[in-house]
């Protein structure tokens, strides 16, 4: 076993031949990798350059399919711009504009300057400055703009306030002095004792005293710090941790006489707890003075709160920067299943540590997630606390620096989760995901059932065409159905290709010669299928992968989970849709939307299974009985908001809405309704939005579980509201 960069293994391959050579993450700038070399023979090399000119052929195929789209999608938007009434209207415009504004006049300059001046003012840059000048004053801000220009930089409205949004977002959320002392001062009904547990091995010095400094400096006073050190060389190490318990008799420490590992040393740190709940803190990590005070306010909220976790962000290694902040969803089961999200700060009631056995070996790297999936199994109540209450610290051998990869904790949580679900109804796989420490959960398909695949459709059947096709010819799930609901078609070519479509016998055709209504449509066509499982899909789209349907099947066939959504791209590869979040635009909106189909999103959030308030109807799968319980679409949303609304109503019942990014189409948006562009469908689709806003206000009020408030409704790209 050696490690090597790519650059070095170029050299090994010319001395080597017959040679298997493994890697990952290809970049030599920034990373090492585990170079896994060993000798094959001649035939095992053969098969080996066969199966690799195999994968390639298939991904060159599948490239091509994509690059066809992106061009069929690119005339489609060139078409329409050419047929538009501004392309037409545009030569009129140039002439105005060229006698009233001639070309090198001076009335011309001055307009093109009060054009671009007005371009800069956009409302969230204005915020940001009257932000900014209400809290330090107009001349701190004037002298930041002041130098700015001497340092030749543009100056725009809301660009010179701060370095970055999160430094804004400290400034404007966290306490200031006066209001910890208020903290301090605080009493409480229920005042827990908060057990900290620490494992410590060969620490350096400066990262301990911040640590063990982070906890002294807490608002709230009864903790304990236990803390168990696995035999350090480093003797001033012990000399410190003595220190500090002659200092504070909160601070309790056992010296092993070895190292023990990281899940023993953690289970000796907690043999010392006598506290009544457990939080879980790294020996080169720090707490913000608030942690604690934050935990037992929302403890004291909600008594039956026995897990608790918050959100974090990454701090120096000279303790001076904080960035990366992850502002993280509640309580998101699938989530879990997919990655250790809650991660820190994380607390616990004692009484279920000690029940479920504390920290397991074997674990080791992954003995955190392993303890908070058999925690939550047990837990009455999961809360999150959207606060910044844990700062990460990175440095050159802590996972919190992304150039450190540990394989064996990456091997310790899909372990971890594997015994974690091995008591699951059905059976289970857990394999990497497309990111470091995330992980894919395949769940057994119970006795093949029938899918109906319903799509309404009028006309157009050039988008009918290519989305029947893709079905056929892409799906490796054998039994499905597809139900063609024809609403009023007119065209002679439509009726033509129905013809020949009645002769495949995985197609049938029902009409309903009714206005347009999305919701009635579907809810009828649902009574003309008698299989148990429903997929609603657009006209418009197109599938990707051959494992679409299987990856939502497996899902939607668990009891708790009540619909199923897709990952949809547009036509030039950007995503469509990722899942929907409560509140954008009012009502709701799709997150990652435009973020490139490669793209790892939010904390890799567009490459896991995870929990979502909703999906859209455009590729959704649930089971029959859960459709009809819920009574179905709500008629009364004829065009927009039928499954969101829908979704609403499945998660009121309790189930769960389960998002997953491996089952991929290209959806050629509203190509078959056309857009909101007439005052008529504005008018409709305010009506909708007036209707949505009343029927589940009180939700809407709440705010998205599944997205974290500090994360702006503005936009879809999950930045910091501030």
């Amino acid at each position: 076993m050696k490690i090597l960069c790519l650059d070095c293994l170029k050299e090994v391959v010319e001395e080597i031949s017959n040679t298997e050579i493994a890697y990952e993450n290809p970049s030599c700038e920034e990373y090492s990798f585990e170079i896994v070399i060993r000798k094959t023979g001649s035939t095992e090399m053969g098969n080996l350059l066969k199966e690799k000119k195999e994968v390639e052929t298939e991904e060159l195929k599948k490239s091509l399919v994509e690059k066809d789209n992106r061009i069929r999608g690119l005339e489609q938007t060139i078409n329409h711009i050419y047929n538009s009434h501004a392309w037409k209207a545009l030569p009129i415009y140039y002439k105005v504009r060229d006698k009233i504004f001639p070309v090198g006049s001076k009335r011309r300059r001055v307009a093109k300057f009060l054009w671009n001046s007005l371009n800069n003012l956009n409302t969230q840059n204005v915020r940001k400055s009257l932000f900014y000048i209400r809290r330090y004053g107009f001349s701190v801000f004037l002298r930041k703009a002041t130098e700015k220009i001497k340092k030749g930089k543009r100056v725009t409205i809301g660009d010179v306030d701060y370095e970055n949004a999160y430094d804004a977002w400290i400034k404007k959320n966290e306490p200031i002095e006066k209001e910890l002392d208020v903290q301090r001062k605080t009493k409480f009904s229920y005042d827990p004792t908060i057990s900290i547990i620490v494992p410590t091995l060969n620490t350096p010095e400066q990262f301990l005293r911040d640590m063990i400094g982070s906890v002294l400096n807490q608002t709230y006073s009864k903790w304990e710090l236990c803390i168990a050190d696995g035999g350090s060389k480093n003797n001033q190490i012990k000399q410190t941790l003595e220190e500090y318990t002659r200092q504070d008799k909160r601070i309790k420490v056992k010296f092993l006489d070895k190292n023990k590992g990281i899940a023993a040393n953690s289970n000796e740190a907690l043999a010392l707890a006598s506290g009544d709940f457990v939080a879980l803190l790294d020996h080169d990590d720090m707490l913000p003075p608030f942690a604690l005070y934050e935990v037992v306010k929302t403890i004291n909220e909600n008594r039956d709160t026995d897990f608790l976790y918050s959100d974090e962000d990454k701090i120096s290694e000279d303790s001076k920067k904080r960035y990366d902040a992850h502002f993280k969803p509640d309580w998101a089961p699938d989530t879990m299943n997919s990655c250790n999200y809650i991660c820190h700060l994380s607390v616990i009631k004692k009484n279920i540590v000690d029940e479920i056995g504390g920290f397991r070996d074997g674990f080791e790297g992954s003995q955190d997630y392993d303890l908070f999936l058999r925690a939550s199994t047990t837990a009455k109540c999961i809360a999150h606390i959207p606060k910044i209450l844990y700062h990460w610290r990175s440095h050159s051998t802590s996972a919190a620096d992304p150039r450190v990869v540990k394989i064996y904790a990456m091997a310790s949580g899909k372990k971890a989760l594997s015994q974690h679900l091995s008591n699951n109804y059905f059976k289970t796989e857990v394999a990497d995901a497309f990111a470091f420490y995330t992980y894919r959960v395949s769940y057994k398909i119970k006795s093949c059932p029938t899918v109906s695949i319903i799509i309404p459709t009028k006309d157009n059947i050039l988008f009918v065409k290519r989305c029947l096709s893709s079905i056929l010819e892409r799906t490796n799930y054998p039994n499905y159905k597809i139900l063609v609901v024809d609403n009023s078609s007119e065209e002679i070519e439509t009726f033509k290709y129905y013809e020949e479509m009645k002769r495949n016998a995985k197609v049938s055709l029902i009409a309903y010669d009714r206005p347009f209504n999305f919701s009635a449509i579907n809810n009828y066509a649902v009574s003309q299928v008698i299989s148990d499982y429903i997929l609603f899909l657009n006209n418009d789209t197109e599938v990707i992968n051959r494992d679409w349907l299987t990856s939502m099947l497996e899902y939607a066939q668990r009891k708790e989970v009540g619909a199923v959504g897709a990952k949809l791209y547009y036509p030039d590869g950007t995503i469509q849709h990722a899942g929907v979040i409560l509140g954008m635009g009012r009502v709701a909106g799709h997150c990652h939307r435009f973020f490139s189909k490669d793209s790892f999103g939010y904390f890799a959030r567009l490459k896991i299974i995870q929990n979502m308030s909703a999906v859209t109807a455009a590729c959704m799968m649930m089971r029959k009985e859960i459709f009809e319980e819920v009574g179905g679409f709500d008629e009364s949303f004829s065009h927009a908001f039928n499954d969101i609304d829908l979704c609403m109503k499945i998660r009121q019942k309790g189930y769960l809405i389960v998002w997953t990014p491996y089952a991929e189409l290209c959806h050629h948006e509203s190509k078959s309704r056309g857009y909101e562009d007439t005052p008529e469908k504005q008018q409709r689709f305010g009506k909708e939005i007036e209707f949505f806003q009343k029927k589940w206000g009180d939700m809407l009020a709440k705010g998205d579980p599944y997205y974290n408030p500090n994360l702006t409704l503005d936009k879809e790209d999950f930045s910091i509201r501030i």
